[in-house]
């Protein structure tokens, strides 16, 4: 049986993962909405990155920037828009930053005193959705993994 906690392939040019989180949806989404708490559990342990700025403003029309630092390697920035937001429910955002990046939903949904938390992506392509599973994809669970743990303490 496959792992429900792990990233899947849906389709040709979509991946997606489901986790359940034991805290309440509107607590998820804060950690999703403020920088200092986003800061806490985003950048995957273990990468060699730290995220130096992190700047979101959370709402239908709002936008956000990433930027990390990879040592002696420089920076790189990310960056997007959020053509969707309903509160406690769900986000949408794109990547503005690669004409191959994906559009990311996350839709967080009651379950049994916690939330179900479903981070979804859509691919221009099957390559780059192939792309994201070998790479970046890779580090979703551990990050869910981080929000989770911030959110029991």
């Amino acid at each position: 049986m496959p792992d429900p906690d792990a990233v899947r392939a849906i389709g040709d040019c979509e991946l997606a993962i489901t986790r359940q989180i034991a805290a309440p949806r509107p607590q998820v989404f804060r950690a999703w909405a403020e920088d200092a708490l986003f800061r806490q559990w985003w950048m995957p342990e273990g990468l060699g990155a730290t995220l130096l700025e992190c700047e979101i403003d959370l709402r239908t029309g709002g936008s956000y920037r990433l930027v990390y630092a990879f040592g002696e390697e420089g920076t790189m920035a990310f960056h997007g828009t959020y053509p969707e937001v309903v509160p406690d429910a769900r986000i949408v955002w794109t990547n503005a930053e690669d004409p191959d990046g994906a559009v990311t939903t996350v839709t967080l949904a009651d379950h049994d005193g916690g939330t179900v938390l479903t981070y979804h992506e859509r691919y221009p392509s099957r390559e780059a959705r192939d792309e994201a599973l070998e790479g970046s994809a890779m580090a979703l669970p551990g990050q869910l993994d981080q929000l989770a743990a911030l959110l029991a303490a």
